[in-house]
């Protein structure tokens, strides 16, 4: 009978700590095939037009269509890098993990089963045991907040998301912009020391006449050897620019000769109250907000676990022959405790929480203040060079040209010239440059025109 009695509680007891669980299955990391897919993105772009026509029904600024047989504009640069960017593929699967939690929070606890016995040497003697089983019924109403809690969570996540594509697109237009610029800088030196190298030649053949001495010819020499190690050094940082954008796009190096050089067009809307917009649609502020609201979620959490639980069991035993029903109610009296260090910390989170909201509002609204006053200052400082200064150059440039034809060329007066004119036209590009920049900054804070959700990509990643 024992015999029997304990093959029954073998095989029983693995049976019910089986029942719902899962098994492992592993899954091996194979960059080798990560490397044919990323390397494949290159020659199978056109498979986005989809996304980019589900993104242009929703999100502001995206291009009604999408084709880069012709090259990727930095438009369809957007598309690209909403779809294929490596930081937002980690910030969709932290929210996929997060989303996980909240499709599984507030669960009952597990059963709980028990057995004992107790078997007396003296052969006369019965064995005694008892089965014992429990349940903790959820009076408290904590499954629900711990429900809402990982939602908020959840949503906090999903607010993350849409700020990191949102700044993922200011960040590719800022990049095109920064290698476009870097890409005019290479072509105004190369032009530039095209015309070193013709005042040059004139300055050899009046070097040759001894109209101009030794240590005069070497400066011209100098500035010519400058220049071209300013090629090389402008070579390499559009090189470097090209690569940061590839990398933004989440694109391949082969994929270097699609992108346009052209810059992106960054347009301000007329805001009649700028700060009331930021405070309604900027995407940094809102992780923020939803931050509080789930310290606010945390700290009912907290308030349910101070009331206690039910828990009920129930049983089955014999001792000494002497069959017996079990049965039992147990339940906390939160008068030491009452979760009082939880509710505590959850209060000192929800006011750290408020602050944390109050300083990045008040830090983006100096921001805006100062984009948009840098952006006037950078408006006016470009007018200036373009209405008065080249126009001074250009002028100077054409009365050369006429002394030239007269036969009168001093080269330190053209020199002069051309390396002014270098150098207003670099600091003319640096002005482009960072007004795009300011335009995009203030975009930026300004938020989505529409209040966006994140981008459909799915897990087609």
């Amino acid at each position: 009978m024992k015999l029997y009695f304990w093959k029954c509680v073998c095989i029983s007891l693995p049976t019910i700590f089986i029942v719902g669980c899962q098994s492992y299955k592993p899954s091996p990391l194979n960059v080798g095939e990560f490397r044919d897919s990323y390397d494949a993105r290159a020659i199978e772009l056109d498979s986005l037009s989809e996304f980019a026509q589900d993104l242009h029904a929703t999100h502001d600024n995206i291009p009604d269509t999408f084709d880069v047989s012709d090259g990727i504009s930095p438009e369809e640069g957007e598309v690209i890098a909403l779809f294929y960017n490596p930081e937002l593929r980690l910030s969709r699967l932290e929210a996929g993990v997060e989303l996980a939690a909240f499709e599984h929070a507030g669960l009952w606890e597990d059963p709980l089963f028990a057995f004992d016995g107790i078997d007396i040497t003296s052969p006369s003697a019965p064995f005694g045991y008892s089965i014992v089983g429990s349940l903790t019924i959820p009076l408290s109403g904590r499954m629900k907040s711990e429900k809402e809690y990982a939602h908020s969570v959840y949503a906090e996540s999903v607010k993350t998301i849409i700020n990191d594509e949102w700044n993922t697109r200011a960040n590719v237009r800022n990049a095109w912009a920064s290698w476009v610029t870097a890409e005019e800088k290479v072509q105004l030196v190369s032009e530039t020391l095209s015309k070193l190298e013709e005042i040059e030649l004139i300055a050899r053949s009046v070097h040759n006449a001894g109209e101009i001495n030794r240590v005069q010819y070497r400066l011209i020499d100098l500035e010519i050897k400058t220049r071209r190690v300013e090629l090389e050094k402008q070579t390499l940082l559009a090189v470097n620019r090209k690569h940061e954008l590839l990398t933004l796009l989440g694109l391949p190096p082969s994929a270097s000769d699609l992108l346009l050089v052209r810059s992106p067009i960054v347009m301000v809307p007329f805001i009649q109250d700028a700060t009331e917009r930021m405070i309604a649609a900027n995407t940094e502020l809102a992780i923020k907000l939803s931050a509080y609201e789930r310290s606010e979620s945390a700290l009912k959490v907290e308030i349910k676990k101070q009331f206690p639980e039910l828990v009920l069991s129930g049983g089955y035993g014999s001792e000494f022959n002497d069959h017996r029903m079990l049965f039992g109610v147990s339940i906390p009296i939160p008068v030491l405790n009452a979760n009082k260090k939880g509710i505590a910390i959850a209060h000192a989170n929800r006011e750290l929480a408020r602050a944390d909201a109050e300083a990045t509002f008040a830090r983006l609204y100096q921001e805006l203040t100062v984009a948009y006053e840098s952006l006037e200052l950078i408006k006016s400082q470009r007018m200036q060079f373009e209405n008065d200064i080249v126009p001074l150059l250009e002028e100077q440039t054409k009365d050369i040209q006429t002394i030239a034809e007269l036969g009168e060329v001093d080269t330190f007066v053209l020199l002069e010239t051309t390396t002014k004119h270098y150098h207003v036209k670099e600091q003319l590009l640096d002005l482009f440059l960072s007004s795009l920049k300011a335009a995009n900054q203030v975009q930026r804070l300004l938020g989505p025109h529409v209040q966006q959700q994140p981008s459909p990509v799915g897990g087609s990643q």
